[in-house]
């Protein structure tokens, strides 16, 4: 069983290509499953166990035991970068990003190429609030890398930093056609602004009308009323203009479990908490939902945490 399950983790590693801005052209015919043999021949029946059951205690929310376990991989192959990758991405669940952007960097320095790792890499340092600049002297110098990076920082609206990396690359085709998506993003968000502000203006001279607190009103309203379609729609729109508002967070998490989707909710509700400083009623809504969500998905030690911070009396 665990070497069928080996294979097709293999086949998403090895020839799921990463994203492309260009198009590309058709790829040879690969004998996929003869590949997936000889890949899978390079690992002990030791290193698959730990390796597979790590992941199986990631997809339970059991982190802690995901990374014991990819650890004692990393001794049975130290220069494996898949695991360094993994080791990743468990420590960003656990908020742990200094170190989560040291084996992302590891990665990334080893697979240079890889538009995953870059974009694990680019997540560490939002989640820090660290810039390019901090760390550009560490990455590899290959142009591959560089626009991957660029088109990481696209994929999350950063389109300064994208176009910035982009001036400092090789020109290509791909940078040209990545740079043009990015200025017409940012012509598209002009001309959002502009036209929200002329319709404030003509609605009313109200300065604070379309700004976060009138956001804040609109959804308050849907929470009361319980309109999840117009609560998760309007969220996410606030959220691509205040993204650092923990509120925002709250409400959108909220929707995401009331339409059944835990997982995301966790998501959305754990990354506002990083925003939440000294509001301890907001505090509470976040620690029940965030408990509500992991019962969802059986997950009673997770949910027992969150109910243990919430303050009586708020």
């Amino acid at each position: 069983m665990i070497k069928i399950v080996y294979i097709l983790w293999v086949l998403t590693w090895v020839f799921c290509a990463p994203h492309k801005v260009c198009a590309q052209e058709e790829a040879p015919e690969i004998d996929v499953e003869k590949s997936a043999e000889l890949f899978l021949e390079n690992y002990s029946d030791d290193f698959q166990e730990k390796f597979f059951e790590a992941l199986k205690q990631k997809g339970i929310e059991n982190y802690d035991k995901a990374i014991n376990l990819l650890l004692q991989c990393k001794n049975i192959d130290v220069e494996n970068t898949v695991v360094d990758h993994e080791l990743a991405k468990l420590y960003i669940k656990e908020k742990q990003y200094p170190i989560a952007q040291d084996y992302a960097l590891v990665a990334l320095k080893n697979n240079p190429e890889n538009l995953w790792y870059a974009d694990t890499f680019v997540e560490t340092l939002r989640k820090q609030g660290k810039t390019f600049d901090n760390v550009k002297s560490q990455l590899p110098a290959v142009s591959k890398a560089n626009e991957n990076l660029a088109l990481a920082y696209f994929k999350k609206k950063d389109y300064d930093t994208a176009l910035k990396i982009l001036k400092q690359t090789k020109k290509s085709d791909f940078t040209t056609e990545l740079s043009s998506k990015i200025n017409t993003s940012i012509e598209k968000s002009k001309e959002l602004v502009t036209s929200s502000s002329f319709s404030v203006s003509a609605s009313n001279n109200n300065s604070d009308a379309g700004s976060y607190n009138r956001y804040k009103i609109r959804l308050q309203g849907f929470l009361r009323t319980d309109n999840i379609m117009m609560l998760e729609q309007v969220s996410e729109e606030a959220l691509e203009s205040y993204p650092s508002q923990p509120f925002l967070y709250y409400a959108l998490g909220y929707a995401l479990q009331r339409k059944s989707k835990s997982k995301e909710a966790i998501e959305m509700l754990e990354t506002g908490l990083d925003y939440l400083v000294g509001n301890v009623s907001l505090a509470n809504k976040f620690y029940q939902e965030l408990a509500d969500a992991y019962n969802s998905i059986n997950n009673s030690v997770k949910a027992n945490m969150y109910l243990r911070k919430i303050k009586p009396g708020f």
